[in-house]
C-alpha cells in the first residue's frame, strides 16, 4: 500500500511562488515516477509534469514549461514542484502521483488527497 501526502498549496498572488511538496510511504514502495496532476474546477485533471524516480528525467506540460520545476529527493522519497510566475489560470487543486511506470504518462494508480492552490489576479 503507498500513501501520498501533498503539502505546501495556499493563496498567492498573481505572479508569485509556491512549492509544493509530497512525501510517499508504503513498505513496497518502489516508484519509476512521480508526477503533478492539476484540475481546475470544471476541467478534467491534467498532467503538468512528472519525473524518474533513478535518473530524475523530467517532462511538462507545454503550460507550466520554463514556470514549474519538478524535482526529488530519494531520501525521505519526497517530490517537489516549484511554481514561479504564476497566473489565474493555475488555480486548482494539485495531486501528487506515482507509478511503477516511466515508459507512459497515463499510467498512475497512486494518488495523494491534493492541494488547493489559488492564484488571485
Amino acid at each position: 500500500q503507498v500513501q501520498l501526502a501533498e503539502s505546501g498549496g495556499g493563496l498567492v498572488q498573481a505572479g508569485g511562488s509556491l512549492r509544493l511538496s509530497c512525501t510517499a510511504s508504503g513498505r513496497t514502495f518502489s516508484p519509476n515516477a512521480m508526477g503533478w496532476f492539476l484540475q481546475a474546477p470544471g476541467k478534467e485533471r491534467e498532467l503538468v509534469a512528472r519525473i524518474r524516480w533513478s535518473g530524475g528525467e523530467t517532462s511538462y506540460a507545454d503550460s507550466v514549461k520554463n514556470r514549474f520545476t519538478i524535482s526529488r529527493q530519494k531520501v525521505g522519497n519526497t517530490v517537489y514542484l516549484q511554481m514561479n510566475s504564476l497566473k489565474a489560470e493555475d488555480t486548482a487543486v494539485y495531486f501528487c502521483v506515482a507509478s511503477s511506470i516511466w515508459s507512459s504518462s497515463s499510467h498512475w494508480p497512486h494518488w495523494g488527497p491534493g492541494t488547493q492552490v489559488t492564484v488571485s489576479s
